[in-house]
């Protein structure tokens, strides 16, 4: 082999050895990205369908907090209800007559989410604030189907989309205020001392006109706000 192959041959091998590194770099690159992606969206996604979130003005100024457990009250500025892998529709019918009373924090069924918290004002004013359900994100319009049922101290209300046939309410419930918003209500004169005792129950109604095979692989992700001011 003379000087000049050998040099050639030496300058194949290092080139092919520079590409093997470059190669092995971007795909370690790649795999970073993955895996912090991956991580990403399942802070986005994987936090449960439903939580409650305290605004601070609320908790900082106003010494309101919320907890999901009556007894052993351990208050949070963020509470979140156990999820269900899979959601059946079901009928309203089937749900238990005492599910507000079923007992504290996550009480799930088949094919429901039931959740209960309280909210208490331990601060020193009388105050108002308000309450609001939103939709996070919906895949294949299950929204157009789901019932989201709210007691407040043991009144009961039902939110549904409007019929997407008749553009009315569904029978025995309330419009939903706008099509990412379930409902905004206010609790007025919430006085130092007191507790208001909320379940909430998300369910899929098979009753529905809008519940058809086209909501199947459906998800949904949702919250509430509790906020001292109204947010349109």
């Amino acid at each position: 082999m003379t000087k000049f192959e050998f040099e050639t041959t030496s300058k194949k091998i290092y080139r092919r050895e520079f590409r093997i590194k470059l190669i092995r770099l971007a795909l370690l690159i790649l795999l970073l990205f993955l895996i912090m992606l991956y991580f990403i969206l399942l802070i986005i996604y994987d936090v449960g369908h439903f939580t409650i979130v305290l605004g601070d003005t609320l908790r900082r100024d106003k010494g309101i907090v919320i907890y999901d457990n009556l007894t052993e009250k351990v208050v949070s500025k963020r509470l979140e209800a156990p999820k269900l892998e899979t959601m059946d529709n079901i009928s309203i019918d089937w749900l238990p007559a005492n599910i507000d009373d079923e007992g504290d924090g996550g009480h799930n069924g088949e094919n429901y989410i039931a959740y209960t918290f309280y909210i208490e004002n331990e601060g020193n004013e009388t105050i108002n604030y308000w309450y609001s359900a939103l939709i996070d994100d919906v895949i294949l319009n299950v929204d157009e189907a789901i019932r989201f049922m709210v007691f407040v101290n043991g009144e009961r209300t039902v939110y549904a989309k409007r019929n997407g046939f008749t553009e009315e309410p569904e029978q025995g419930t309330v419009a939903f205020y706008s099509n990412d918003t379930v409902m905004q209500e206010c609790r007025q004169d919430f006085k130092p001392g007191d507790i208001d005792k909320f379940t909430i129950v998300i369910f899929i109604e098979g009753d529905d006109p809008d519940c058809t095979n086209a909501l199947l692989g459906g998800e949904l992700k949702m919250h509430m706000d509790i906020t001292e001011e109204h947010i349109d």
